[in-house]
């Protein structure tokens, strides 16, 4: 029979799946009578430790021996019959020498695997066993007329078929929710098993957030790297050709006096047109990664960029040790950036750098990790920070959402880790505070 409609399709195809005789009940009840065998070795364990008490020190020790092969067991049970992975929790080093056993047995996963040996399992072992006994009595009362009848004649007993009704209700109740006991039972113990067997999770996500630092500090490296190589490969090769070539062109015009005008006028123009594209070369150099920052550090390299700005610029910097390179060039394009927004958009008359490191403090109070306190973002930050005040004396009223250089800036400043906040309130001044770990 065809069943038309959406919504009546849908709920005959979601009985059908939850039927007592579907592959999902079957299943769950196959998981959970699974749990008795598995169970049985802890179960006789402790029925030996709870009979003899004193003898019952050889029990535990054997319980002790077998946990690694119970949980084998387990974890082969879950990925066997739910296609279920418990995760195996990571043994670094030798396993069987008296220090790796002490370790071991001192394991904080170590004691949440017997947790679930000897709690969780035999209690999915007892209800396991009742959910076999719950369909073992749902057949056999759902069945009872069937019974009856095979029953030889003689041996029918007049006026009990008025309560076989009762017992084939009963019988088929027990089918229906069996499997919904199942499931349940089955979920239970899926949750206890990856909370119990496998890695703690919030020291697992704790090594991955500190394995994902140390990947994205390594691809800044290296992309800071690259954009040396990048650098020094223009600055050696493309912007010495143009040099070569501009000088070519100036002694073609002052030695070759005699060529005609037009010759001479596309001359003036090819000498004008690479002196340009050498300083936007220059340019481009300094944007990828300016030379006198690795040389001289960021003292010299900003001096460099106030000297360039169409306004004054007061800049202060007293960093002392210097940060990592990847700190460096992001200070760096921070002021670089920063300048470049204030004359393009601030209408400002002068500017004030500040660069200062606040290292973390010294002595007994600096042992242990750095206290942190929120930024004004809401992250955290540390003690030994780099911390940028660019200000100035324009119109104000910068905001990040409605132009993309203050949202690179954000998104440079967050590559480290680094906090921003921006201050430009309408009429002036604009107070930007840029704040960069130290310690990437």
């Amino acid at each position: 029979m065809a069943i038309r409609g959406g919504a009546p399709r849908r709920t005959y195809a979601w009985i059908t799946a939850h039927a007592p005789w579907s592959a999902w009940a079957w299943r769950n009840t196959t998981f959970t009578a699974a749990a008795i065998p598995a169970a049985l070795p802890v179960l006789l364990g402790l029925t030996a430790i709870v009979a003899a008490p004193w003898p019952g020190a050889l029990p535990l020790l054997l319980m002790l021996a077998l946990g690694p092969l119970l949980t084998r067991l387990q974890r082969s049970r879950f990925r066997t019959l739910l296609d279920l992975d418990v995760l195996e929790v990571e043994r670094k080093g030798a396993r069987f020498t008296p220090l790796a056993v002490a370790r071991w047995l001192r394991s904080e996963a170590t004691w949440r695997q017997y947790g679930y040996h000897l709690l969780v399992s035999p209690l999915a072992a007892v209800a396991g066993a009742l959910v076999v006994l719950a369909w073992a009595f749902g057949v056999a009362a759902a069945g009872v007329y069937g019974w009856f009848w095979i029953l030889p004649a003689d041996t029918r007993t007049p006026g009990w078929t008025g309560d076989y009704d009762a017992i084939t209700v009963g019988g088929v109740l027990l089918l229906l929710t069996a499997p919904w006991f199942a499931a349940l039972v089955t979920r239970l113990d899926s949750v206890a098993a990856a909370s119990l067997l496998g890695p703690n999770r919030a020291r697992e996500l704790e090594r991955r957030v500190e394995d994902l630092a140390e990947s994205r500090a390594g691809v800044l490296d290296a992309a800071d790297l690259e954009r040396r190589r990048i650098e020094r490969d223009l600055h050696d090769g493309a912007q010495q050709r143009l040099v070569a070539l501009a000088m070519n062109l100036g002694i073609a015009r002052a030695t070759l006096p005699d060529l005609p005008a037009e010759a001479k006028a596309v001359i003036d123009e090819a000498h004008r047109e690479a002196k340009e594209a050498i300083e936007e070369l220059n340019s481009l150099v300094r944007g990828l990664h300016p030379a006198v920052l690795e040389d001289r550090g960021l003292d010299a390299a900003l001096s460099g960029i106030a000297a360039r700005a169409p306004f004054p610029v007061e800049l202060t910097v007293d960093i002392g040790r210097r940060p990592g390179p990847t700190v460096e060039a992001v200070a760096y394009f921070v002021v670089s950036e920063t300048l470049a927004n204030v004359a393009k958009h601030a209408r400002a008359e002068r500017c004030r750098v500040h660069v200062v490191r606040d290292p973390a403090p010294e002595g007994p109070a600096s042992e242990g990790p750095a206290p942190e306190e929120p930024a004004p973002d809401g992250s955290a930050r540390g003690g030994d920070l780099l911390r940028i005040t660019v200000s100035d004396d324009g119109v104000g009223g910068a905001d990040p959402a409605r132009g993309t250089g203050l949202v690179g800036l954000r998104k440079r400043v967050g590559s480290v880790d680094g906090t921003i906040m921006i201050e430009s309130p309408l009429g002036g001044p604009t107070v930007i505070t840029v704040e960069l770990p130290c310690g990437l």
